[in-house]
């Protein structure tokens, strides 16, 4: 039917082919309607074609409501979700915890706890946010009192508490808690497997998922995947991805998995070729791929083409990823361009990047992310000419890029900072601050990473442009106000750029002090001058 091919279309991430579907349909039921709105809404930088069909629809109802509210707050920041909540028609209690969950989701918990002190009802989903989101930016003291006074806990309360433990690394309350939990779920026995191999106890978490089996209860694909990722970051951060002998043992738990007669399914398989590309295992994961098809009738998804493009791509092996992406059985999609766009920032391959600009923008008119990207590479060969064009373009084609912000939660008060910041009252004291830092790092060894700094202006300046990036700006207000030994917690909108992520674990090193980066895609925990991501992100 129409509704099934347009959802498979936004499966496929080809929005203006599910929308097709939907403009040539002759009946519309509100199913169909909010089916492409969720597409638009889920997707970054489509929150103007999701308010648009919101405005078209006939007789909109919470769930376009609750769509729209999801939009705002992913792709706009709370302030505009919170303008949309407050006008909004109809709401449920779901409106209410859409809008807990994204204050959470930004680690704005104050604002959040205010919120929902205002909420007129309140059900499990809303108490597990709360607990969540404190947990999620290692407040646990709060987290606890909460936990403590929720009317019924439930189990993914209690899977809430163990997960912040272990990110907090306090590895026995986790251990305490989980012992007195009166049920666990598989989502339970996945936080400790993955909770141990995160704080450096992989021989546990194999033991606890050596235990569910014999305790009957079976490991899923994300089981496998959990741990299967948490080596290859530790082998990442022990080794280097020059050296793979340590990928290999956490490859090994893949066969471990045979063993026990666990099916791998398609989940198994991105875990797999992930964990080979965290480890730099190509012809490993060429091999892992192919079998996933041979041996296990496995079709491959646009997940596992966009894994191995990754993988390939960051090798250099450009010849053998783009002959990937022609043999793919469906219509490429962006995300498989701006993989390999990545890459070719990496090794400067400034040919196969207009190439992927060129597709990645035929697939999304409207995504400045191809802009970006390409600008990107560009600035980093020296070509300001070509960055000055591609901005231009951005400019006539009116794509709206969304500036790039980090802030950071200081004395119950949310500070906001844009790379460049002039605005904030406390600058002067930051720029001391971030001054005093770079002298040190560069005793250290740090160099800045001048490709990162996109204007075509002298090194010296590109080097105060760096320093001035929104997230070192909030890094280092953090440090300034908040007491030694405090883990500093900043949350960024976009990804975090490769020179910070440098200068950062310089400044866990020298500062002594562990820092929390949540950016679009993942934390970054730093201390003692390493990442979790292990250099990978």
């Amino acid at each position: 039917s129409s509704n099934r091919m347009i959802t498979e279309y936004i499966r496929l991430g080809d929005l203006d082919s599910a929308y097709n579907v939907f403009r040539n349909m002759p009946f519309r039921t509100n199913v169909t309607w909010n089916s492409m709105l969720s597409g638009y809404a889920k997707t970054l930088g489509r929150v103007e074609d999701a308010r648009q069909l919101f405005d078209k629809m006939p007789e909109p109802d919470i769930v376009s409501f609750n769509t729209m509210l999801s939009c705002y707050m992913r792709n706009c920041g709370f302030k505009a979700a919170r303008a949309f909540f407050d006008r909004m028609l109809v709401r449920d209690i779901a409106s209410w915890n859409t809008m807990l969950s994204g204050l959470c989701q930004y680690g704005m918990m104050d604002l959040a706890y205010q919120l929902f002190d205002e909420t007129p009802e309140r059900n499990k989903v809303s108490w597990n946010v709360m607990i969540s989101g404190y947990a999620a930016t290692g407040d646990m003291i709060a987290a606890e009192k909460l936990f403590r006074n929720a009317p019924a806990k439930c189990v993914v309360a209690w899977t809430a508490m163990v997960t912040g433990y272990m990110k907090c690394k306090k590895v026995d309350l986790a251990e305490k808690l989980f012992d007195e939990m009166p049920e666990r779920n598989l989502v339970t026995w996945n936080t400790m497997v993955s909770g141990y191999v995160e704080n450096g106890r992989a021989d546990d978490g194999l033991k606890v998922f050596r235990t569910m089996v014999k305790t009957g209860v079976k490991p899923n694909s994300s089981t496998i995947s959990s741990v299967l990722l948490g080596c290859s970051n530790l082998s990442s951060l022990k080794l280097g991805y020059a050296q793979h002998g340590e990928g290999d043992k956490a490859l090994l738990l893949f066969d471990t998995m045979k063993k026990e007669r666990v099916t791998p399914d398609w989940i198994t398989f991105i875990g797999v070729l992930t964990a080979c590309n965290h480890a730099g295992l190509v012809t490993r994961g060429i091999q892992y791929f192919d079998s996933m098809q041979r041996d296990y009738k496995i079709k491959p998804r646009p997940d596992h083409y966009t894994c191995m493009v990754d993988l390939l791509g960051r090798a250099g092996k450009f010849v053998e990823a783009l002959n990937l992406i022609k043999a793919m059985p469906f219509k490429p999609y962006p995300a498989i361009f701006g993989t390999l766009l990545g890459a070719c920032r990496v090794h400067k391959n400034l040919e196969l990047a207009e190439y992927a600009a060129r597709n990645l923008l035929e697939c999304d008119p409207s995504s400045a992310a191809g802009y970006v990207q390409l600008a990107n590479v560009y600035a980093a060969m020296r070509r300001w000419d070509c960055v000055s064009n591609v901005r231009r373009s951005m400019k006539d084609n009116k794509v709206i890029k969304f500036p790039g912000y980090s802030w950071i939660e200081v004395m119950n008060g949310v500070h906001e900072f844009r790379s460049g910041d002039r605005i904030h009252p406390e600058l002067a004291l930051i720029h001391e601050k971030l001054n005093q830092l770079e002298k040190k790092m560069k005793v250290a060894g740090y160099i800045p990473v001048l490709e990162f700094a996109l204007h075509d202006v002298g090194d010296q300046l590109k080097e105060k442009l760096l320093l001035w990036h929104s997230e070192k700006l909030a890094i280092a207000y953090g440090l300034i106000k908040m007491a030694p030994g405090v883990p500093i917690r900043v949350f960024k909108n976009l990804r975090v750029c490769g020179d910070c992520h440098e200068a950062t674990k310089f400044i866990s090193a020298i500062e002594k002090r562990e820092i929390i980066v949540r950016d679009n895609s993942r934390f970054h925990h730093f201390k003692d001058g390493k990442c979790s991501c292990g250099d990978y992100w």
